[in-house]
């Protein structure tokens, strides 16, 4: 089959990008982080232009907001979560000690196994070895940026470059998006932007929806189990509402790590029923409010394909493949979709002579005719 030009052109592009992310890769993660905060504050702006308020105003408005938020994130949220790890650290190592001096000889008296090697206490020396390092994963991290001067100067000019990178994208973004569409060649020019809406569409129903979602959840998450006294609310919060991206998974995830630290902590039951309270109203916020509200019936991206694109783009281009997986898992959906919808209507897939009404496939509520097509 001999390829138009078109299409040479489209693969070579493809390569041509690939090769451009490849090379470029350690400095475009600023610009990428920019990108995101900037795709996610526009309607936002576009909202508070048609309230009135200038661009420049509205730009500043959700510029300082970001600002805010993630300056409040870093300084309070972090200093916790670290002293949490530390926490689960030394939970950890204890439940080890307990495992290995009352679980271990209990079951090989009621099994009858003989005495052999000690597992748990293995990965207890092994815990405990590491696990200072673990829970002060910020300031390793700090160590190994400033252990020279060339690679601290090129981390500070990173953390720098984000904010300043995206209010201009923030200001400029409607400007960029119709240069973009006027460079487009004529002809496909209106399939293009028809792609490029879908894109959006199946984009924002997942970043503007399902990461809101996500967020609720691990803030009613956490401050639930913080009021019924749980000592690593935050940890078990933060992962409960990070497995939220997979419907049903935070919650029994949750669930079953939040009651084991409960009853661990407490050996009471009334502690387990707080914390079924806790995961019960949290998802009924989701389903009742959080999900009909924030991401409505949109089509938006599976949770599998979600997983497997961060998993696939951090594998090819570490963290900027991890920025780029959402988008390019929207394009390659949208391509998909219309391939498939391209096939039910070519002669190939038809029993008949007559190629099928593209019309006829979607029908939910007339009769398929018999000579229409099977």
């Amino acid at each position: 089959m001999n390829l138009s030009s078109r299409q040479w052109f489209f693969i070579a592009g493809i390569v041509v990008a690939a090769v451009f992310i490849q090379t470029l890769k350690p400095i475009l993660a600023p610009f990428l982080v920019a990108g995101l905060l900037a795709y996610l504050g526009d309607p936002i702006v576009d909202r508070l232009e048609a309230r009135g308020l200038s661009r420049s105003a509205s730009v500043a408005t959700v510029f300082l907001v970001i600002t805010l938020n993630t300056a409040l994130a870093i300084l309070i949220a972090l200093p916790l979560l670290s002293d949490q790890i530390q926490l689960l650290g030394q939970k950890l190592q204890l439940a080890f000690v307990w495992s290995q001096n009352t679980l271990m000889p209990m079951l090989r008296d009621s099994l009858g196994l003989p005495e052999g090697s000690k597992p748990l206490e293995t990965a207890k020396e092994a815990v405990s070895r590491h696990w200072n390092e673990a829970g002060g994963i910020v300031l390793q991290l700090w160590r190994q940026v400033s252990g020279s001067s060339l690679a601290l100067s090129a981390w500070v000019a990173n953390m720098a470059l984000i904010p300043v990178v995206t209010y201009y994208m923030l200001r400029d973004w409607d400007v960029m998006v119709a240069k973009i569409r006027d460079l487009l060649p004529r002809s496909i020019e209106p399939k293009a932007v028809e792609l490029g809406q879908e894109c959006d569409e199946i984009l924002s129903a997942f970043m503007r929806g399902q990461l809101v979602v996500m967020g609720a959840l691990t803030l009613v998450y956490t401050v639930g189990l913080w009021l019924v006294g749980i000592d690593l609310a935050l940890v078990l919060g933060l992962v409960a509402g990070l497995a939220s991206i997979v419907p049903y998974l935070g919650f029994i995830v949750g669930v079953v790590a939040a009651s084991i630290a409960a009853y661990y902590q407490f050996s009471d039951f009334w502690a387990l029923a707080q914390v079924l309270a806790v995961f019960g109203v949290g998802q009924l916020l989701e389903s009742m409010w959080l999900t009909p509200n924030l991401v409505g019936d949109r089509i938006g991206l599976h949770p599998v394909m979600v997983i497997f694109a961060i998993l696939a783009g951090g594998q090819l281009f570490g963290f900027v493949g991890v920025l780029l997986a959402l988008p390019a898992a929207a394009v390659i959906k949208v391509m998909v979709m219309h391939l498939h919808a391209s096939y039910k209507s070519s002669e190939l897939y038809a029993t008949t002579d007559e190629p099928i009404e593209e019309a006829s496939l979607i029908s939910t509520d007339t009769d398929i005719h018999a000579d229409g097509g099977k």
